[in-house]
């Protein structure tokens, strides 16, 4: 399943215990990690998100929050702001937006991983933590489709499972990962 896989790209979406299990995840990551990693949170839309300070602190990797119209780079972890939907352009290029809500979140995980997918097809890796809703099971499917690479953190373990579940229930994920099983995944993802 990895093997000659070229991966990019990594979208890791997550709502509710979200925060924990990235902390779980994202200093994992040594700093020789080219692939660029994109992370989606759903943070209330009055609130500033504080999550690319957080993990400035926390990663070996530079963290920054993701801004209209940049360039995705290599070895970097970009993290959606609050209010707005983040999604990928073909050029790979991030957009943000102010559309409607999606599954009651802007920004929205479907939005950023099927855009994603669209934009990077087999060079693409979605992991899907603990949520509360739906959001981002629609994502993974696309990602698949795609080509990607799809991962869901085992509902058993998850703080809040229902969107795991859905993501299993409606895509048949590649692999299905505590979050021990993710974190020694993730160095496996880079771009070789």
């Amino acid at each position: 399943m990895l093997a000659g896989r070229r991966i990019e790209l990594v979208v890791i979406g997550g709502s509710a215990g979200g925060v924990d299990a990235l902390v779980g995840l994202l200093p994992a990551l040594p700093a020789s990690f080219r692939s660029a990693v994109v992370c989606i949170l759903h943070v209330p839309a009055d609130r500033e998100s504080r999550l690319a300070e957080l993990f400035e602190s926390r990663a070996v990797l530079p963290a920054r929050e993701a801004r209209d119209k940049e360039s995705i780079e290599p070895g970097v972890i970009y993290f959606a702001g609050s209010g707005y939907h983040l999604s990928v352009e073909r050029d790979r290029t991030f957009s943000l937006s102010c559309e409607p809500p999606v599954q009651f979140a802007r920004p929205a995980i479907d939005l950023l991983m099927e855009s994603a997918a669209d934009a990077y097809g087999p060079a693409l890796a979605g992991i899907l933590l603990t949520g509360a809703n739906h959001d981002g099971a629609d994502g993974m499917c696309r990602i698949g489709e795609r080509g990607g690479l799809t991962v869901v953190q085992d509902p058993g373990e998850a703080q809040a499972s229902a969107m795991p579940i859905e993501a299993i229930r409606r895509c048949a994920p590649h692999l299905v990962l505590p979050l021990s099983g993710i974190r020694a995944l993730l160095p496996l993802l880079e771009t070789p």
